[in-house]
């Protein structure tokens, strides 16, 4: 694939790109390795090359909100044969306070950090270890490409007319989260609804 840009009908510009890492992360109840390995399957049946790499916490778990019960997956794609999960992502979804201060250190300067706004509540920001929220900090968007998506409040309004509470209701924002970083690198959602219309038939 090429990295020259080109312009599609609704006049956003797309750059083809040879490899992409990509690093989700939150809470181990957030599903992020549910997530991973559903963009995994997209990416292959896309056609891609993949390498993964699942990090779990410890097995006693740690409160939620903590650093130290932070849970991640990172893929590595792309259109040639490639051996590694890939040293640094260039893509990295935090889903809480803590996903982002453990896992920002590794994101390449000028990557895309995607952040759930909603989860960074003073509690949170507590739990984590920040004295401030990093997201007021200009320094953050001076070195990466910040976008702030409340996730847990758009899943929420998505999800409204189904007779499901709301607790149930903000477990999906890990697949609110994939469907972003599916549509920014053309993911088929084809896989994912087949195989969420079969793993929750009887539900």
């Amino acid at each position: 694939m090429s990295t020259t840009e080109t312009e599609v009908p609704q006049q956003k510009p797309v750059k083809e790109l040879e490899r992409v890492v990509i690093r989700f992360a939150g809470d181990s109840g957030d599903g992020m390795q549910l997530t991973g390995d559903r963009f995994t399957t997209a990416s292959a049946v896309f056609g891609n090359d993949v390498s993964t790499f699942p990090d779990y916490p410890a097995e006693i778990r740690a409160p939620a909100g903590t650093v130290a019960g932070v849970s991640s997956f990172q893929i590595h794609f792309a259109d040639y044969d490639i051996l590694t999960p890939g040293d640094q992502p260039s893509v990295l979804v935090a889903m809480n306070p803590a996903a982002l201060k453990k896992n920002l250190a590794d994101l390449v300067r000028g990557g895309s950090l995607i952040v759930n706004s909603d989860a960074f509540t003073d509690s949170n920001l507590k739990k984590a270890g920040y004295e401030a929220n990093p997201l007021d900090d200009d320094a953050l968007r001076d070195a990466y490409q910040l976008v702030e998506v409340p996730l847990t409040s758009l899943t929420l309004e998505a999800l409204k007319e189904y007779p499901i509470t709301k607790k149930e209701a903000e477990r999906a924002k890990n697949m609110f989260a994939l469907g972003i970083v599916s549509w920014m690198y053309h993911r088929p959602p084809e896989p994912t609804i087949e195989w969420i219309t079969k793993k929750f038939a009887k539900r």
